[in-house]
């Protein structure tokens, strides 16, 4: 299938390389307070999702597939040169790491993620999830999708963010698409799901818990449970746990991705 590229952009020379995806309503902005803990010992690769700032909106609802998305880390990882590399996930960009962990633990040298529900969504909420396809097809038929800027999902409302990284999320959020948005939340979180599959999970893994997210303690509890190679860490944050303490992000996922720098 011949899906557009992906947009992503690279920091730092240094060190192993690290891919970092974004959730839904994100973009490449979201990582900007961690870079420069990151790039300190790490090369930063951020990608956007389809529909999302920088990113094309394909036509085709098959690119929206998470299969097309482990295709497009792929490709990303051959024209960045890094034989392996390393993985974080946020949110729904959480679902898509691990999914590429699975079809790759050759190329993912150790992998973290923070919050994400759709990452292990019962086979319940998935179907929940996919109900809604037939409304946002109408919308996106007629015309009246709202706009991404105006979704309580929108992380650029965090209330903990400086003035400079909300005022850079704002300005990615502005170009979101409408569409690439509905396709995404109608083809990429209903299927991201890993549930059932964490015991194929062999690839060193960090959960970073953003203790604030009371939601997310039901999914934890089964990530926990379920998810081999797991080792968690919790940080006084919530959903966007990455931009609520930067420097305590930044410092657990560096402890714990230094055991395994020796293998890239």
């Amino acid at each position: 299938m011949n899906c557009p590229d992906l947009y992503y952009e690279t920091h730092g020379s240094t060190g192993p390389h690290v891919l970092l995806v974004h959730g839904i309503y994100s973009a490449r902005s979201h990582w900007y307070p961690n870079l420069e803990g990151l790039t300190a010992f790490m090369r930063p690769v951020i990608v956007e999702l389809y529909g999302h700032a920088h990113s094309p909106t394909p036509d085709d609802p098959a690119c929206y597939e998470p299969e097309r998305y482990i295709e497009q880390f792929e490709r990303i990882r051959e024209a960045v040169g890094a034989e392996r590399w390393f993985t974080i996930g946020q949110s729904l960009g959480a679902g898509l790491t691990l999914r590429y962990g699975l079809a790759h633990p050759e190329r993912v040298i150790a992998q973290a993620f923070t919050n994400s529900g759709s990452a292990f969504a019962s086979p319940e909420t998935q179907e929940r999830m996919a109900e809604g396809r037939a409304a946002q097809l109408a919308r996106i038929e007629d015309g009246t999708l709202p706009d991404p800027r105006d979704s309580p999902l929108n992380p650029s409302r965090n209330r903990r963010l400086t003035p400079e990284f909300r005022s850079a999320l704002e300005a990615d959020t502005a170009l979101h698409s409408a569409v690439g948005i509905a396709r995404t939340s109608m083809y990429t979180v209903p299927s991201v799901s890993l549930y059932g599959r964490g015991d194929e999970n062999t690839v060193p893994t960090l959960m970073c818990v953003g203790v604030r997210e009371e939601r997310f303690a039901e999914n934890r509890r089964y990530i926990e449970q379920h998810v081999a190679q797991l080792e968690v860490v919790e940080l006084n944050g919530g959903h966007g746990v990455n931009m609520d303490v930067p420097a305590d992000f930044n410092a657990a996922v560096r402890s714990f991705f230094e055991r395994f720098i020796h293998a890239a």
